[in-house]
């Protein structure tokens, strides 16, 4: 039965705990079959990157983790002309550190930045397993998720009722590629307009104002309520460009635009003026 990993990064806290984990599984032992060490530096089989989104003052962060993504139809795998790689009954997809000559043509075929790397040292290209000297050894889950400590990191059988359940809440990383990955994420950053209206006759804060986000061309709509600091936050729209309404009873509506929201975009301070 097909193993999965699912990762929310909606209760990831970048505690990088995975991160060390997975180095300090690898890093210096010999797993042979499956995996030779990991280099001390220069390798993150499970890479932990800081996105700092929007602008200052309205600004997230996700944790985003880079890892193999043990596609199913992973394009590593013809492109091996060592026949190195092979897709395991579990659906891990292992490089084979002793048939491996270090062509590195798996790097160039691999649809994923930094999730392969190549060990100079060794002249073998190296990767994420999902730990399966670990599984064969009778553990149900790799070293990160064991780490984990918000449970951002689930791992099991691709047909277990609890894992379908994340899954059906989840998306693969790149959902354009015709790979099949057996990595979903749940979470993945999508742009938010974010900002702020007041009062400047007053000086102060509006809260529960009404803001209105229009797409340019199919005419989507979001809306948001200002909060008792004038702030409000449009999360996940539509990547492209949208004019923004802010309304409220008794004060002259406020018209902006076209705001680009291909990134996520702080708006700034608007401002009303009472009617």
């Amino acid at each position: 039965m097909g193993k999965v990993l699912v990762i929310d990064l909606n209760i990831c806290n970048g505690c990088y705990n995975c991160q060390v984990a997975c180095k300090d599984e690898h890093v210096g032992n010999d797993w042979s079959p499956i995996a030779k060490p990991q280099p001390d530096t220069g390798q993150f089989w499970n890479k932990v990157t800081d996105l700092e989104r929007g602008q200052v003052p309205k600004v997230k962060v996700t944790y985003m983790h880079s890892i193999c993504q043990h596609c199913d139809d992973a394009p590593c795998i013809p492109a091996c002309n060592v026949e190195a790689i092979y897709r395991r009954d579990d659906g891990a997809v292992i490089i084979d550190p002793d048939r491996c000559r270090g062509n590195q043509l798996c790097l160039e075929a691999c649809p994923y930045e930094d999730v392969i790397y190549f060990n100079d040292s060794l002249n073998i290209a190296q990767k994420c397993t999902f730990c399966a000297h670990l599984l064969d050894d009778g553990w149900t889950e790799p070293r990160c998720v064991d780490a984990c400590p918000t449970g951002a990191f689930r791992f099991g059988d691709e047909n277990d009722p609890e894992i379908m359940a994340l899954i059906a809440r989840s998306e693969p990383l790149k959902p354009e590629l015709a790979v099949k990955p057996r990595v979903y994420y749940i979470g993945l950053p999508k742009p938010f307009i974010a900002g702020a209206v007041f009062e400047p006759d007053v000086d102060e804060c509006t809260e529960g104002a009404k803001v209105t986000a229009q797409k340019v061309g199919n005419g989507k709509v979001y809306e948001a309520v200002t909060d008792g600091y004038g702030d409000f936050w449009l999360r996940d729209v539509e990547p492209g460009e949208y004019t923004v309404l802010v309304e409220k009873d008794g004060y002259l509506p406020q018209k902006m635009g076209p705001v680009d929201a291909t990134k996520d975009i702080n708006v700034g301070d608007i401002a009303v003026w009472k009617a």
